[in-house]
C-alpha cells in the first residue's frame, strides 16, 4: 500500500463502518486479559508499512464501542452528527492551533460567529464566550471568575489573608464542582452541598439556611451554581428563588447547563426548564451530548461582562504570540483561554449548526423528551419492572425487582453487566436516595420507539435468566 493511496484506503473503511454503525451489537464484548491477547499491542514498531497501519486500524474499528448504535445507552453522548464528523476530518488534516488568528483565521471568525448567536439565543447581552474542553473545565473557569471577583486581588496575591470564600451547589452536582474547588484553592469543605427536595431540586430554603450560616460565621458566599439537569436524576435547579437569593446576598449565579441546557434551543422546553436563564451570571452547555456533535464541543457563555475572559485568563508575558487588532479588538482568542494551544472545535459545530439549524436542533431535544415520556411509560406498564424516583426530564431511573433474599443493588449490578457481555445493550447505573438505579438516557439520534421495546424486551429477559439460575454456592 503506497502513501498516496491512504486516504483513499481509510476512507473505505470508515464509510463501511459508519454504514454498519445500527447493524449487530454495540461491541465486539471481550474481557480486558482476552483482548490483549487479541490485539498483540506489543508488536514490533518502526516498519513503516502502511498496510500494516491500516491493519490496526481495522482491528480499533472492529473491537470499539458503536457509540451510534440503538444499543448504547450508557452516557449522555452517543454516535456523532456527521457534518461535526466531517468537521473533525478536515480538522486533523489542516492541523492547526486555534490560539491565533493568523494561524486559524477562518475558524477564529467561526467561533466568534457561533459565540455571537449563542450569547443572542440565551439573551446575554454585553457577555462574552468561548469554546472550551468541555463542562468540567467551563465550571471551574466560571469559579475562577466568581472568584476574581468576590476578591479582586486573588490573581496577583493569591487567597492569602482573605475571608473564606464559600461555594454551593445541588448535593446532585457533577464532580467537576469539587475538582474546581480542589484546584482554585477554595478547598472542597468550602463547597457545601445543598440538600435538595422530593424533585432532586437544590432547595432554596436550605440554600439561604446556609448562606446566612456561612456570613454568621465570616465567611464569603461567593459562589452558587444550579444545575440545570443534574447527572443521575436530571432535576433542574429552580432559577427564580436563586435569582432572589443573589440579589440579597450578592453571589455569582451559575447555570451549569452541560446536560439539560440542550432545552435552551427549543422554545417550549426552555420556558418549561430555564425560565429566566438571562439573569444568570454565566451558562455552559455540551453540545457533544444531547446535539450530537462530536467530541468533545462546550460552549461558556458570560452574561453583562464583556471583558471577563480576558481579566482572568491571561498572565504573563504574551507579546510573542497574540496580537490585537487595529481597534484594539482583540483577534486571538487564545489570550482569553487557560489553554496556550487551543484545539479547533468551531468548525465542527459551525457545520452542524448551518446543516441543522436551530429549528432543528430543538425538534431533536422535543423529541428526546417523547421518547423518554414513552419510556416511562413502558416502564410503568411492566411487572418486572419499577421506577426508582419519577422521571423530571430526560432522565429515567429504573430497576428490575430482585427475586426474594436478594439485594435490588446487587441484581442490578449483575443485571447490568450480563447485559453489556451479552451484547445486548450497555446502560449507565447511578444512585438515587442511597438507592442503585439503572439510568436510561435518550440522546442517540438512532433511538427510537422500536430500540427502547428491545432494550426493555432484554431486560427483562436478563432478568429471567438471572432468576432462574441457581444460587452460587
Amino acid at each position: 500500500m503506497e502513501a498516496d493511496n491512504i486516504f483513499h484506503e481509510l476512507l473505505q473503511r470508515l464509510e463501511q463502518y459508519h454504514r454498519d454503525l445500527t447493524e449487530g451489537s454495540f461491541v465486539r464484548y471481550h474481557e480486558p486479559e482476552e483482548l490483549k491477547a487479541i490485539l498483540r499491542l506489543d508488536r514490533p514498531e518502526g516498519r513503516g508499512d502502511w498496510t500494516e497501519l491500516m491493519a490496526w486500524v481495522e482491528q480499533y474499528l472492529a473491537y470499539a464501542v458503536k457509540t451510534a448504535n440503538p444499543g448504547y445507552l450508557n452516557r449522555m453522548w452517543a454516535g456523532a452528527n456527521l457534518p461535526s464528523i466531517i468537521g473533525e476530518m478536515v480538522t486533523a488534516v489542516t492541523n492547526t492551533s486555534a490560539c491565533t488568528y493568523e494561524t486559524a483565521p477562518v475558524s477564529t471568525l467561526m467561533e466568534q460567529y457561533l459565540l455571537r448567536e449563542l450569547l443572542e439565543l440565551v439573551g446575554f447581552s454585553h457577555g462574552v464566550g468561548q469554546m472550551t474542553t468541555g463542562s468540567s473545565n467551563a465550571n471551574m473557569i466560571v469559579m475562577m471568575a466568581a472568584r476574581n471577583n468576590a476578591c479582586a486581588q486573588s490573581k496577583t496575591v493569591g487567597l492569602f489573608g482573605q475571608a473564606r470564600l464559600v461555594a454551593f451547589v445541588n448535593r446532585d452536582a457533577h464532580y467537576s464542582m469539587d475538582r474546581a474547588a480542589a484546584i482554585l484553592g477554595i478547598g472542597t469543605e468550602q463547597l457545601i452541598k445543598v440538600a435538595t427536595d422530593d424533585h432532586g431540586r437544590m432547595d432554596p430554603q436550605a440554600l439561604e439556611q446556609a448562606l446566612l450560616r456561612v456570613e454568621q460565621e465570616g465567611g464569603v458566599p461567593f459562589f452558587v451554581a444550579a444545575t440545570a439537569g443534574t447527572t443521575v436524576r436530571g432535576a433542574y435547579d429552580p432559577l427564580e428563588p436563586l435569582l432572589a437569593l443573589r440579589e440579597r446576598f450578592g453571589f455569582w449565579l451559575h447555570v451549569d447547563g452541560a446536560w439539560g441546557g440542550a432545552a435552551v434551543l427549543s422554545d417550549r422546553l426552555r420556558t418549561r426548564f430555564l425560565p429566566l436563564l438571562e439573569q444568570a451570571d454565566s451558562f455552559t452547555l455540551d453540545f457533544h451530548k444531547m446535539l450530537g456533535t462530536a467530541l468533545m464541543c462546550n460552549v461558556l457563555l458570560f452574561n453583562n461582562r464583556p471583558d471577563i475572559l480576558r481579566d482572568i485568563c491571561s498572565a504573563g508575558d504574551e507579546s510573542y504570540i497574540f496580537r490585537q487588532g487595529a481597534d484594539g479588538e482583540i483577534r486571538d482568542l487564545g489570550t482569553q483561554s487557560l489553554q496556550c494551544g487551543r484545539r479547533v472545535d468551531a468548525l465542527k459545530l459551525f457545520l452542524d449548526w448551518k446543516f441543522y439549524g436551530l429549528e432543528g436542533f430543538g425538534r431533536r431535544v422535543e423529541g428526546y423528551l417523547e421518547l423518554c415520556r414513552y419510556a416511562e411509560q413502558r416502564i410503568l406498564e411492566l411487572e418486572e419492572l419499577e421506577m426508582v424516583v419519577p422521571r423530571e426530564s430526560f432522565n429515567l431511573c429504573f430497576r428490575h425487582l430482585p427475586p426474594p433474599g436478594v439485594s435490588a443493588e446487587e441484581f442490578t449490578i449483575a443485571l447490568r453487566n450480563r447485559m453489556q457481555q451479552l451484547e445486548r445493550g450497555l446502560v449507565g447505573t447511578g444512585y438515587v436516595d442511597g438507592q442503585l438505579a439503572l439510568r436510561l438516557l435518550v440522546t442517540n439520534q438512532n433511538v427510537d420507539q422500536g430500540a427502547i421495546d428491545t432494550f426493555l424486551d432484554n431486560i427483562l429477559l436478563t432478568g429471567r435468566e438471572l432468576i432462574a439460575q441457581p444460587p452460587a454456592e
